[in-house]
């Protein structure tokens, strides 16, 4: 066991710590007593208690992650220790647990651990700090969006096959509405089975090429040690296809929003061809519904055609407001970065509204530099929403990338920093989803 120095903070002792949570070589989980449970934000170590976890959310997984020792902290010898193997049973390893968390909460803290030599790099997950108390797990998360937009129990497999026959009958030939149909049934996606339940949001893949690398793509991955989630969509629907599953789902839902750029394509703006004109189609027959774009940002002046012709909204998706870490990230091809504050500058300046995906880590978001990039960004860019998102990435990776790009000092913590927004920009709302234009 290695020990590491203690960094509890004086509010933790006033709280109940909560125990440790390990797993053995076959994956099973167990408490591990005379241990609470650790969180990390890049280099900083932070006990977890009932001051800074939460009981965790509906639809919350655990996992444990292979090819690494727990960091945890001893509470009689009062220090963190890494764990090689239980000190209950010499010679048996011991692994760490994290928690990928549900929908609408943003992580405090990932799990702590350091890799064993020779480590792969994990999934496409992120990866919470968990323990446990009582009778239940707790986790270290920030709640930011309250909507059950995603929430599983809403979402029955039955249900969905019921929409899926009702929809087979309405469009038999669409190809959009197949495609959709396996995002639903095969990958589980949330917004693939509230098109087919007729709830909340639908999406509109539709573009197979994109102009960023994004290490975290969930679509595309050209690294032999990751695997990416699912596959990009293969062809391109044609304008009546994307307006028909469109009009289907705004016509039946209450504050509709319909949705280009999903996790199963490229970027949409690489699409404008057959976007533009189902727009036109779609604001034909209603004026009901909300056309929202999630991009990348990278092409404002097709961007710039496009909301003329009738997008509501866009969420541009960002991992930092700090130049050189949101290049090492996205590794942008043929774009820069001043080409996404353009993008957010034109659609701010036409009155629409603009979201950020800010996709979160802790030790980097809430990272002091950061900080300041990102107020000074909402102070030049007085956009209407932050939804943020938890970056499906190996930590420990993701911290090596952005400090060789622009290191940075001891994070201030990310509940901290939602606080500083608040107060600095109370204008500015706080979410996950992408909000109705009854909402905006």
């Amino acid at each position: 066991m290695t020990n590491i120095k203690n960094r509890r903070s004086g509010k933790n002792k006033q709280k109940k710590l909560v125990t440790a949570l390990v797993a053995d070589r076959n994956g099973e989980i167990f408490e591990l007593e005379g241990y609470a449970a650790v969180g990390m934000a890049g280099q900083h170590f932070e006990i977890l208690s009932t001051a800074n976890t939460i009981i965790i959310p509906h639809g919350g997984e655990l996992m444990y992650l292979p090819d690494r020792r727990p960091v945890l902290y001893n509470i009689e010898n009062n220090h963190l220790e890494v764990l090689d193997e239980n000190p209950y049973a010499p010679g048996e390893p011991v692994y760490p647990v994290a928690a990928f968390n549900s929908p609408g909460y943003v992580a405090g803290y990932v799990s702590a651990f350091e890799e064993r030599d020779g480590a792969k790099k994990l999934p496409l997950f992120s990866y919470g700090a968990v323990g446990w108390l009582g009778e239940g797990f707790r986790t270290s998360i920030i709640q930011v969006d309250k909507e059950d937009r995603q929430d599983l129990r809403l979402m029955k497999r039955e249900d969905v096959i019921k929409g899926v026959q009702e929809m087979r009958k309405k469009m038999p030939d669409n190809r959009l509405r197949k495609h959709l149909e396996r995002c639903a049934l095969e990958y589980g996606c949330p917004a693939g089975k509230n098109f087919f339940l007729g709830r909340y949001e639908a999406p509109l893949p539709s573009a197979q090429q994109c102009n960023a690398r994004c290490l975290g793509c969930i679509s595309l991955q050209k690294s032999e040690e990751i695997t990416h989630c699912q596959e990009r969509i293969s062809f391109t629907p044609t304008p009546e296809e994307i307006a028909r599953i469109a009009l289907e789902h705004i016509v039946r839902v209450e504050k509709s929003v319909v949705s280009f750029g999903q996790g199963c394509e490229g970027d949409p703006l690489f699409a404008a061809e057959v976007i533009g004109p189902a727009i036109k189609l779609i604001r034909s027959e209603t004026e009901r519904g909300t056309i929202n774009m999630n991009t990348n940002g990278s092409l404002p002046d097709i961007l710039n055609e496009l909301l003329d012709v009738g997008l509501d909204s866009i969420r541009v998706s960002i991992n930092s407001l700090r130049p050189e870490c949101y290049t090492a990230y996205f590794r942008p091809k043929g774009y820069l970065f001043d080409d996404v504050i353009r993008s957010i500058d034109i659609a701010l300046d036409k009155g629409k509204y603009v979201s950020i995906n800010y996709l979160n880590c802790p030790g980097i978001t809430d990272a002091p530099e950061e900080v300041e990039a990102v107020m000074t960004f909402l102070k030049d860019h007085p956009i209407n929403r932050i939804q943020w998102r938890n970056l499906n990435f190996d930590p420990i990776g993701y911290w090596q990338v952005m400090m060789a790009a622009s290191p940075s000092g001891q994070p201030i913590g990310v509940k901290k920093l939602l606080g500083l927004i608040r107060k600095n920009f109370p204008q500015v709302s706080f979410g996950y989803f992408n909000p109705p234009k009854e909402n905006f």
